[in-house]
């Protein structure tokens, strides 16, 4: 066969043939020769070790290298012909059963004890043994008999065999294949690392290393490949992120400098509590930051009830001092009537200049969300216009036409990873000059994400809770074990509904016909749907709960029923508050000691660190509750416990990241696109994401725009690509 030399942009069936490539492109996005290179691995098997299959998931999409240890044919009981089960072992005492219907003889006689071989499917249970149902399955090497292995087979004739992110349709060892193919024809790239960096760093070649990654010749030509990559990719992100920040740095901003004798000063003194040193200090930070001609990028980090909002109140008024405006932009309507109503009663007089008990030497706080009336709106709309709004609290409605400011200063965005990059840059885009931008989350971001991905901002972070802040304690209830520990929740929520407190009920699913953001997608494991909030609510109402005031709260309710909701919750009116997790973020009810969330185990652990921050938030001491049928030793049921284990936010994020395998660490969700950035750990990596910034820093500090370095910015365009690129750019 003669081989012709093609490129890594050559069509995937122009060497693999047109079906084959057609599986590729439908089921895993691989088109092209350059698509498949880059479709890494997703672990490797060695020949006589095991893969443990007793941690297989019921339901997983699984590849599975075992040993053939016993064959049985019987005859099927509802309908004519045989069934074959073939029992395979993992040589650490796991097994797994293959059935296959039908009078198949010639799988008997193929699948004989001793024989080794990758086997494909979706694990199932029956009678409490786990099996595969007609897998795919493809055998491997020299059986006990000495019989040769076939050409069929001879991407897997190395020690190490690689397992490939597959679908039902395109098994591994068909990956497995086309790879070879594709090595064995096309040029690979040219190497884009400067040699400088290559040496100092002690780099594999590309090309070796895109070899070595597919059909590794050693596990220590593996590890060198694996690093290798690794690096392009955070040299990459860096590279980005680097010349972002540096292009951020030349940009012209208006200073917005302290004043000593403004209302943020009156402010302070009027606080009826001593701000924390991480609020002290986090305030130096950003009243520096804004008297500075360039615009303040900073990303303020805390944990749930740190005192991240009075830190924000306090830079807004350093602006109005300075005689601008400063917006907060919230990501519901309920947070932002929250935000609204806590910094005016903070303001106090201060926060009502031009009406009758307001101070003359204030400002005005005013809200603007969609479900205003047509007369409000306009009034709001002119109070900003004018310039006598100084602090400005709103939703998405605040991008729309017709809101404009008379000199923006200072942008807050709470909760910034709900909001889309247009949505901010589209409020950016109201202020004459680059505005300062001040990004808020109160979800803990571990160390290298923050560098990863926040690494053009400057990082704030509040670790110290505010004096009479209360502990709260975790437990889980596991409801399907253990159903009294249910009943004994309930009476403890009564008990602290009696001792004159308030609690929340979280459950992930409204329940009502429709679409919704707050609605979790389907699951097709076979499990019951989700618990919902409309179905819920009536069942405790009529029985554990009987006697107590009951409200509910949804995403889908619409906006004057949810402030009124709240209102209600707030001024002790109602005993409980039933919820989707609209209450995650912002919510402050002091007198709230209970949560109780249920199917805890369908949310994420972050999100459930976040929720019970809703308890706890005054003199009394909170407790969450976390109510799952996830058994115990299962993986849902770790998480859990976890979260039950710590209160250190961070620890949890770092747990978190680490159990969904991290993702796309450039937000693929914001693009929807398949990304080339697949080996970098933001946990394992963290040394070798800090030496990648440190490269990327000199240079980007000698060549800003990688004149000098063609085939490297190519090679950055094509693992950040344009859209990536653009999300890191207006970030």
């Amino acid at each position: 066969m003669t081989v012709v030399a093609s490129g890594t942009d050559t069509p995937l069936k122009t060497l693999v043939g047109a079906k084959t490539a057609k599986a590729l492109a439908d089921r895993l996005d691989l088109h092209t020769a350059g698509d498949l290179i880059y479709h890494f691995p997703r672990r490797y098997d060695e020949r006589g070790q095991h893969t443990d299959i007793r941690a297989l998931d019921v339901g997983e999409q699984v590849t599975v290298l075992g040993q053939v240890q016993r064959t049985t044919v019987r005859p099927m009981r509802q309908r004519r012909g045989s069934l074959l089960e073939v029992v395979v072992t993992d040589g650490s005492g796991g097994q797994l059963t293959l059935t296959f219907f039908g009078n198949q003889a010639w799988r008997e006689r193929e699948l004989r004890p001793g024989r080794w071989g990758l086997f494909a499917g979706k694990v199932t249970e029956f009678r409490g043994a786990r099996q595969l149902n007609g897998p795919e399955y493809v055998l491997l090497g020299e059986t006990g008999d000495g019989e040769a292995a076939t050409e069929e087979i001879e991407e897997f004739a190395g020690a190490l065999i690689p397992v490939y992110p597959a679908a039902a349709a395109v098994p591994t060892w068909v990956i497995a294949r086309c790879v070879r193919v594709v090595l064995d024809t096309v040029t690979m790239p040219e190497d884009p690392l400067p040699v400088t960096v290559r040496g100092e760093r002690k780099l594999m070649g590309l090309g070796d290393a895109l070899r070595e990654i597919h059909r590794p010749t050693s596990t220590e030509a593996l590890y060198r490949a694996r690093h290798r990559l690794k690096w392009d990719e955070a040299f990459a992100v860096q590279l980005t992120l680097v010349q972002r920040k540096l292009r951020a740095s030349a940009s012209p901003a208006r200073p917005r400098p302290l004043r000593p004798d403004g209302v943020l000063a009156a402010f302070d003194d009027r606080l009826p509590y001593e701000l924390t040193d991480g609020q002290r200090r986090v305030g130096e930070e950003i009243a520096e930051d804004l008297g500075t001609a360039h615009p303040m990028h900073r990303l303020l980090q805390g944990e749930v009830g740190s005192g991240k909002t009075v830190c924000a109140l306090r830079a807004m008024l350093q602006v109005v001092d300075a005689g601008g405006q400063a917006v907060l932009l919230a990501p519901t309507e309920v947070l932002a009537a929250q935000h609204h109503r806590g910094m005016r009663d903070l303001l106090g007089p201060l926060g009502r200049a031009g009406e009758l008990d307001g101070d003359v030497a204030g400002t005005r706080v005013e809200l603007l969300t969609g479900s205003l009336g047509a007369a409000a709106r306009r009034r709001a709309q002119e109070e900003i216009s004018s310039g006598r709004a100084g602090i400005v609290i709103g939703t998405h409605a605040l991008l729309y036409e017709g809101v404009e400011f008379a000199d923006l200063g200072l942008v807050v965005v709470d909760e910034q990873h709900r909001f889309g990059v247009e949505q901010r840059d589209a409020l950016r885009a109201k202020a004459a000059q680059p505005p300062h931008v001040l990004v808020m989350t109160a979800t803990p971001i571990p160390r290298t994400v923050a560098m990863t991905v926040y690494g053009d901002l400057e990082v704030s972070t509040l670790s110290q809770l505010p004096k009479g802040r209360s502990p709260i304690a975790s437990h889980v209830v596991p409801a399907a074990e253990k159903p009294t520990f249910l009943d004994r929740a309930w009476r403890r929520l009564k008990e602290e509904v009696a001792a004159g407190h308030q609690a929340y009920i979280v459950c992930p699913r409204i329940g009502e016909a429709g679409a919704s953001e707050e609605e979790p997608p389907a699951d097709d494991s076979g499990r019951r749907p989700p618990l919902a909030v409309t179905e819920v609510a009536p069942l405790l109402a009529e029985g554990p709960l009987h006697g107590l005031r009951i409200g509910l709260l949804h995403g889908r309710l619409p906006a004057d029923e949810k402030d009124a909701v709240m209102r209600g919750f707030a001024a002790g009116e109602l005993d409980v508050l039933v919820a989707t997790t609209v209450i995650e973020v912002g919510v402050d009810v002091p007198n709230a000691t209970v949560m109780i969330v249920l199917d805890a185990d369908r949310f994420g652990m972050s999100q459930l660190h976040q929720l019970r921050g809703r308890v706890g938030r005054g003199s009394a001491a909170g407790l969450c509750l976390l109510v799952t049928e996830a058994l115990e030793g299962s993986p849902a049921r770790e998480r859990l416990d976890a979260v039950a284990s710590t209160v250190d936010g961070f620890k949890l994020a770092e747990l978190d990241l680490e159990q969904r395998r991290e993702g796309d660490v450039l937000g693929a969700t914001q693009s929807g696109r398949r990304s080339h950035l697949r080996l970098l750990s933001l946990l394992k990596d963290a040394d070798l994401i800090r030496d990648a910034r440190a490269e990327a820093a000199e240079l980007v500090g000698e060549d800003p725009e990688l004149v000098r370095h063609p085939a490297l910015a190519a090679s950055v365009a094509a693992l950040v690509d344009a859209e990536r690129a653009e999300y890191l750019e207006k970030g």
